[in-house]
């Protein structure tokens, strides 16, 4: 019988078996960075140039960022590709900010020949135990015929329950040997349970919940999304009536227009969640996880409230929060059971208060930031500008910092999946590559990134990888001279002791003229509306450097170590 199969079975060799396996899984687009122990890959890749797209980044964290930013827009899983060694630590960082968001990804490294493993030989690095704890799962491939099992392994991992980034180590000798071919989608993997079945007993219970609440509030963060779930919750807000308020990883889940919509809530949120959490007496979690970011003092987060957890991870039911009713199982099914057992809400005088609330931070905070009073250009104003030119419906990418508060805050969101951002890790330097995958997993959208100067050096050489695709993208960038973050935690907290945040910038218009992106500074508001139509209209990229007020803060500001009810609004 075997003879037989392996008669009708292609004989490839383990590098075609890694292509025909990337086929089979629909992989359209590469990330990547050849080098020597991944060659004999490469060197299959070049008789698939007209099926798979392969993306040359200018450095190996820039690959892994792309495929993130492919991966968030597209509901695809992202793949990247390098050598071994340093071009293998050198994605450390991305798979570790994949693995905060929940980002699916694979990665697939070259390694030295399974002989020499241990041996120091060159560019021999121990990539499965580096990255071990930072991925869902790593194999190390030492056999041609383990190729198509283990990446249907990693496909489907990466894919399914709470999304992560693998990694698939390959040997040289595992790349030249010679393999049968078969490649069967993986459907299951033992002792691995993606979808956790909802308990009827917990459904009930938060059933109850739900209808006795007077004052509950929903909390969402990126399990919607991640689980396809937007129309699911969509419709259980509107039967529930609940306000509704985002993580910043939920953001563009529920468009900004919808009307139980309350905005952002944590550190840098909107202040009528903030504030409103301590009087509320029911908070339902969706698809969140508690971050430090989102909760301030765990102690004093939703404290006269009873709390629902739907979660599909059992390792996030009680880590930081305690709850009251967990709910296991994907959003896109247990939120169907919650809006089936309850009545039509009526919560129209408890979300009026969150409309109060949201005036006072209109007046306070948000139109001294979109309207300052002051000769300066400020981020908030910048911000809106470039979304009602978009008509609030590009999609959002953004690097971190003050940067990407202000753009998280003051952009406009119409569709799911409209937000590309780095949350749990906040990696600076993730924008511009996440840009370019965002542009490649949507091209039928505008893309807009937003980056600070001291960000977007920390991945600036895309530029060239930008102007070689000749991408779309528009680039927004805040330059304000300092680490504008730090800074303002320095101003605010350590006595406006400037520790090393100033930073001398290069003339980014000589940088973007030489990759041949079109580019233009604004130094003055009455020039940046006539900008950001130029930029628009470009059709390829553009730099738009825009100098803001350099010792600009961004409120609301919660405090470290504060309850989110102590959030400040100026």
């Amino acid at each position: 019988m075997n003879r037989i199969m392996n008669e009708e079975m292609p004989e490839y060799s383990g590098s075609r078996a890694v292509i025909e396996s990337l086929l089979q899984e629909g992989v359209e687009v590469i990330f990547g960075y050849p080098g020597g122990a991944i060659i004999p890959v490469y060197d299959i890749l070049y008789d698939y140039r007209d099926r798979i797209h392969h993306v040359l980044t200018r450095h190996e964290q820039g690959a892994v960022h792309a495929a993130q930013g492919y991966a968030r827009v597209s509901s695809r899983v992202g793949v990247c590709m390098v050598t071994s060694g340093p071009g293998a630590t050198n994605t450390i960082t991305g798979l570790a900010d994949a693995m905060a968001d929940s980002t699916p990804l694979v990665l697939i490294t070259g390694q030295v020949g399974s002989t020499q493993l241990g041996t120091n030989a060159f560019q021999e690095v121990d990539i499965i135990a580096i990255t071990q704890p930072v991925t869902k799962w790593n194999f190390q491939v030492r056999k041609a015929s383990e190729i198509p099992g283990a990446l249907a392994r990693a496909f489907y991992l990466a894919r399914s329950g709470r999304p992560g980034p693998v990694v698939i180590d390959i040997t040289r000798d595992a790349q030249v040997g010679m393999t049968p071919f078969r490649y069967e989608p993986a459907r299951e993997v033992r002792g691995y349970v993606p979808y956790p079945v909802p308990d009827p007993r917990q459904v009930e219970r938060a059933v109850a919940l739900i209808r006795e609440a007077r004052r509950p509030m929903i909390l969402f963060g990126q399990g919607v999304t991640l689980g396809g779930a937007e129309e699911e919750f969509r419709a259980f807000v509107e039967k529930s009536d609940m306000p509704a308020a985002s993580t910043l990883l939920g953001l563009s889940t529920l468009p900004v227009t919808h009307p139980r919509y309350v905005g952002l809530l944590g550190m840098h949120g909107n202040y009528a969640p903030n504030i409103k959490n301590r009087e509320c007496d029911l908070l339902v979690a969706v698809g969140m996880r508690f971050d430090d970011r989102v909760t301030g003092n765990p102690l004093k987060f939703g404290e006269n409230a009873r709390i629902i957890h739907l979660e599909i991870d059992p390792a996030e039911i009680n880590k930081i929060i305690r709850v009251d009713v967990p709910v296991l199982g994907n959003a896109k099914e247990t939120l169907p059971l919650l809006t089936a057992g309850i009545e039509q809400g009526d919560h129209e005088d408890w979300t009026s208060e969150f409309r109060a609330r949201a005036a006072v931070e209109e007046q306070e905070t948000i139109q001294p930031a979109i309207h300052p009073g002051d000769a300066a250009l400020h981020m908030g104003e910048v911000v809106r500008a470039v979304s009602e030119a978009y008509d609030d419906d590009a999609v959002l990418v953004t690097d971190v910092g003050q940067q990407q508060v202000f753009a998280c805050r003051y952009f406009g969101y119409k569709r799911p999946r409209s937000v590309v951002t780095s949350g749990g890790l906040g990696t600076m330097g993730f924008g511009l590559p996440a840009a370019i995958g965002a542009c490649l997993g949507a091209p039928h959208r505008e893309i807009c990134l937003f980056a600070g100067d001291g960000g977007l050096q920390m991945t600036i050489q895309e530029l060239g990888t930008v102007a070689q695709l000749n991408l779309p993208v528009k680039i927004l960038l805040m330059n304000n001279g300092y680490l504008g973050m730090v800074r303002q935690w320095q101003e605010l907290f350590f006595h406006k002791r400037y520790s090393f945040t100033a930073i001398t910038n290069p003339e980014f218009e000589y940088i973007a003229r030489a990759h041949g992106v079109a580019y233009r500074q604004v130094t003055r508001r009455e020039d940046l509306r006539d900008a950001v139509r130029e930029m628009k209209a470009h059709p390829g990229p553009f730099l738009l450097e825009v100098k803001v007020m350099q010792e600009e803060n961004v409120f609301p500001m919660i405090p470290a170590g504060a309850a989110v009810s102590d959030i400040l609004v100026k």
